[in-house]
């Protein structure tokens, strides 16, 4: 896999990342190189220094089109402090690319689902149901960056589900990858190589539009442009996020995921 340049080290010299295209400047940040192993050889991510408001999410949305930076917020405000002390692992990390999404999330299965009857009672089986059949999002659907963007705004609107959320930047070919971009080790207690994750990620992004939002210390926050719309659909679907984050499961999971435009995953 060719790796991509990085485009953080110019933020060194040019702060207000006018030379990403931007149209306002970027608000005070850091660049983030720190590891669970010391300086990584390369800036992994940029973060804001002050909470972040509504507007910010698509006032950066440019970066994405000139320098395959993309937007995240990052919680920092559950008692875990910020990225630079989550004990990052990108030299952990495999490419989320080399890992089928199913195969990926029948090997979680079966390493969670058997002693669980929970799993059973969403996805209709105790065996790995495969995955979820959606057509996909199609020209009628929102699109999936416009409702990142919206559902980043009632984010930081509400701030109900981010205590401290902070603009970040990412460098990532996809939105899917930014977990995996920067070594983050929120799943570390199901799932130590993130890129496993991401491939699933990837999957929910063809198939559901999705798009990373936010990231805390241990959870996960994704829009949804085309959720499940039958129950047949969203029992499926509960199955994939059980193997993916089985903390997430609670009763009548399946029924929460019709219609919703967010889904959020954390791991004990």
């Amino acid at each position: 896999m060719a790796t991509l340049p990085n485009p953080l080290p110019g933020l060194a010299a040019d702060p207000t990342g006018r030379s990403l295209g931007l149209e306002r400047p970027l608000p005070p940040g850091r660049l983030i190189d720190t590891t669970d192993e010391g300086p990584w050889h390369e800036p992994l991510l940029w973060y804001a220094d002050e909470p972040a408001e509504p507007g910010a999410w698509a006032a950066v949305q440019p970066a994405r089109r000139t320098a395959g930076l993309l937007p995240v917020l990052l919680d920092v405000g559950d008692g875990q402090g910020g990225p630079e002390e989550w004990e990052l692992m990108p030299g952990e990390m495999s490419y989320p690319g080399d890992h089928d999404p199913e195969e990926v999330l029948a090997d979680l299965w079966d390493t969670v689902a058997p002693d669980d009857d929970t799993a059973g009672d969403e996805a209709g089986a105790e065996d790995w149901p495969g995955l979820a059949d959606t057509a996909g999002p199609d020209g009628g659907d929102p699109d999936p960056d416009a409702l990142a963007a919206e559902v980043a705004d009632a984010l930081l609107a509400g701030r109900a589900r981010l205590k401290e959320p902070r603009l970040a930047l990412v460098p990532a070919r996809r939105s899917a990858d930014i977990p995996a971009a920067i070594g983050w080790g929120g799943p570390l207690n199901h799932e130590s190589d993130v890129a496993r994750l991401c491939a699933v990620l990837r999957s929910w992004e063809d198939r559901f539009g999705i798009r990373v939002v936010a990231l805390g210390f241990d959870h996960l926050v994704v829009s949804v442009a085309t959720p499940p719309t039958t129950d047949t659909e969203a029992r499926h679907l509960a199955a994939e996020h059980f193997a993916f984050c089985p903390d997430t499961i609670r009763e009548a999971y399946a029924k929460t995921l019709l219609e919703a435009d967010t889904w959020t995953f954390r791991w004990d």
